[in-house]
């Protein structure tokens, strides 16, 4: 039974294609007709109840087969009209009579001002708004794509979220193409509806004239009531479809079902149904106007906003202008206490205290100070989201690197300008730019198709050309290619990339013995017979904050510790050259870091030539620090002249630049090109998993003689 259901649709469609060949008996066709009613009547209800048109991603599929078993109906029903002296069922002469009430030429007026109505206005426009519709949803994917990728490395979401994101984009990037061409399907319809309509009138009644020999008037009542009757009981779900239609393709910006959309707009409006209550009561005064109905209807309108105008008065209201006094404090921290513990007592008594004074000389490890114009981004009483992002943002990135960030003190400062911001580490400022907090950011892409309006600027974390545009114009901007920006992803977007350099310097001996303990719980018997017996903290720290400088995660501690116990029992004690223990480590990392420079199975590098490798192998110098690479001027100028240029591929791809190095010159290379590009990195061949194909895009080649 089970097996039979899952073939249902399958088996209705094949009996819709039967009925433009079998003919079928009245009183099927009067079934047929009734369940065609009620299942258009059914699409055209979830069409006005569900929030998003991709909760019913099936309908331009439903659409197809709706229409053809309308067309299958039709056939059936002129089979039958032709054929059997104009009858074809109870439903349809129920239908023909009710509209004609006996007057055959206003009966067809009617009938044909329904047909027109729907094919010219209801179909007309749903068919514009899907073509519209589609060509919007397709110009703006490669924005929507951006914006994802810029939630995901601010930490707004996680990787699940943004594929599923991705995934949504697609679909309705499909979903509305599909839309395009289904109304199509629809415009047919309701033109073979006219055609239908023109042969069972003509053709039946020359039909009843030749073969049956009745009267001109007696064949003109029985064939038009039947051509009105099967026109109407086609047209009326054809109707319903088509309001199904243009109901899916507007609810582009819906929040709600339709009738909460309605309900929740229309009564937020009260001063409109005032204006319009008075408008209408003025009406009365018109010669001839039925002025007790005009004034019944008046006096409802403007009753009715009078009402909810005061309802929405009696509200709390949620905005308060928020009082600024200097050094605001928005997180607690040993400096906030301070200042207020100076309120309650002189500044003078409060400093006789030296061990108050020890509280000046404590440094935050991350800081983020504002101008007055963007304290309301961090203040939560005015509805500010910063504090609340920066959670998601702390728990994404400790679940990618394995590292906690601490806490991030925010204040207003009266140095910084009314739109500006900085970001400071450890006391010093590391990064900073400006905001305008009623605009957004248009991050300007590749190809220009249009330039928009807007006040122009540089995106602060990726050095993005952009402009500052008005909230009115972000669709038209997407439309054109831009990808848009709040205001506060743009401040979250450049402190995580902020975070994410500098985090290694984050990283403390406290937050070193915090990991190891979180890692006791899980593996206690490795970090007992490891830290600190065979490796002390001072040396876990070092290994864990030049693979943080890399951008490697450390959220693997089992696989880094069994590594470093394995080195430190083949040498006796942790070796002198660290940079060999980190590269072992590496190794063992090698899923982590290919998952995270490769995208469908294939990675995209910038090679070294064989030639130039051999020559920096050569140019290998020992210091006190260990190996180093000792190119001449010339050459190192090459190398980085070089490298510049092949960076430029990487500009079109999702992908991080990454160069390809073999395993002994990967950490010399990376120390030669690292003061240059902080932020590129540099791979061996041993850092990256069997199965994933390898695509060189550039190479960076040794100088040729005599150059």
């Amino acid at each position: 039974m089970k097996r039979l259901l899952s073939y249902s649709v399958v088996m209705f469609v094949i009996t819709i294609i039967l009925l433009l060949i079998i003919p079928l008996p009245a009183g099927l066709v009067d079934v047929a007709i009734i369940l065609n009613m009620s299942l258009s009547m059914m699409i055209l209800v979830i069409t006005m109840t569900i929030r998003e048109p991709l909760e019913f991603s099936i309908f331009p599929s439903l659409l197809l087969i709706t229409t053809l078993f309308r067309l299958g109906i039709n056939v059936s029903t002129t089979r039958n009209i032709l054929s059997q002296g104009g009858s074809s069922g109870r439903v349809i002469a129920a239908f023909g009579d009710f509209v004609l009430r006996g007057n055959v030429v206003v009966g067809l007026i009617i009938f044909l001002i329904i047909v027109l109505m729907q094919f010219i206005v209801i179909t007309k426009g749903a068919e514009r708004v899907a073509e519209v519709a589609a060509r919007f949803n397709l110009d703006a994917m490669p924005g929507k794509q951006m914006a994802i990728d810029a939630d995901l490395s601010s930490g707004l979401i996680n990787e699940t979220q943004a594929r599923e994101r991705r995934a949504k984009v697609q679909r309705e990037a499909d979903f509305y193409g599909a839309m395009d061409g289904a109304t199509k399907i629809v415009k047919g319809d309701a033109v073979m509806s006219l055609i239908t309509t023109a042969i069972n009138l003509i053709g039946g009644s020359i039909i009843g004239i030749v073969q049956s020999g009745s009267s001109i008037s007696a064949v003109l009542s029985t064939y038009s009531i039947a051509t009105v009757g099967d026109g109407l009981v086609s047209q009326i779900p054809a109707l319903l479809i088509s309001t199904a239609t243009g109901m899916i393709v507007t609810r582009a910006v819906s929040e709600g079902s339709l009738n909460e959309d309605v309900s929740k707009q229309f009564l937020a409006q009260p001063h409109a149904m005032i204006v319009s209550g008075a408008a209408v009561a003025v009406m009365a005064v018109i010669p001839g106007m039925p002025a007790v109905r005009t004034l019944v209807v008046a006096a409802c309108l403007m009753g009715s906003g009078f009402y909810l105008s005061g309802k929405i008065k009696k509200e709390p209201q949620a905005l308060s202008q928020m009082a600024m006094a200097p050094s605001t404090q928005l997180q607690d921290s040993p400096q906030a206490q301070a200042a207020a513990a100076k309120e309650e007592v002189s500044e003078e008594e409060y400093f006789k205290d030296v061990n108050n004074v020890y509280s000046l000389l404590t440094l935050e490890p991350v800081e983020i100070e504002f101008g007055y114009s963007l304290i309301p981004l961090a203040d939560e009483s005015v509805g500010g989201r910063l504090i609340s992002r920066i959670v998601i943002f702390r728990r994404q990135y400790a679940q990618d690197m394995g590292f906690v960030i601490p806490s991030i003190r925010l204040r207003d400062s009266s140095s910084l300008g009314p739109s500006q911001y900085s970001i400071r580490i450890k006391g010093e400022e590391i990064a900073g730019g400006e905001i305008l907090i009623d605009y957004f950011l248009a991050l300007e892409p590749e190809e220009v198709e249009e330039e928009i309006e807007g006040i122009e600027a540089i995106e602060p974390a990726y050095g993005i050309p952009s402009r500052w545009i008005k909230p009115e114009n972000r669709d038209r901007a997407e439309l054109y290619g831009y990808t848009v920006i709040d205001p506060l992803s743009v401040l979250l977007m450049h402190l995580s990339e902020v975070i994410r350099q500098h985090s290694y310097e984050l990283l403390t001996r406290q937050e070193v013995v915090r990991l190891t303990e979180n890692l006791k719980k899980t593996a206690p018997e490795l970090v007992e017979e490891a830290i600190p017996q065979m490796i002390s903290y001072s040396y876990f720290q070092r290994v864990l904050t030049n693979l943080l400088k890399e951008g490697i995660p450390v959220r693997d501690l089992e696989t880094i510790v069994e590594n470093l116990m394995q080195t430190a029992s083949e040498t006796g004690l942790p070796p002198r050259e660290l940079d060999q223990t980190v590269e072992k480590i590496r190794t063992a990392l090698k899923r982590t870091i290919t998952r995270m420079y490769c995208t469908d199975g294939c990675m995209k590098v910038i090679t070294l030539d064989a030639q130039l490798e051999r020559e920096m192998v050569a140019s290998l110098s020992k210091g006190e620090n260990g190996l180093y690479l000792a190119l001449n001027p010339e050459m190192l100028q090459h190398v980085i002249r070089q490298l510049a240029e092949q960076i430029k591929k990487f500009s079109g791809l999702s992908q991080n630049p990454v160069i390809l190095t073999s395993q002994v010159m990967r950490i010399h290379f990376y120390h030669l090109v690292e003061p240059f590009y902080p932020n590129i990195r540099v791979l061996s061949f041993n850092e990256i998993a069997n199965n994933v194909q390898i695509q060189s895009i550039g190479n960076i080649s040794t100088m040729k003689k005599g150059s």
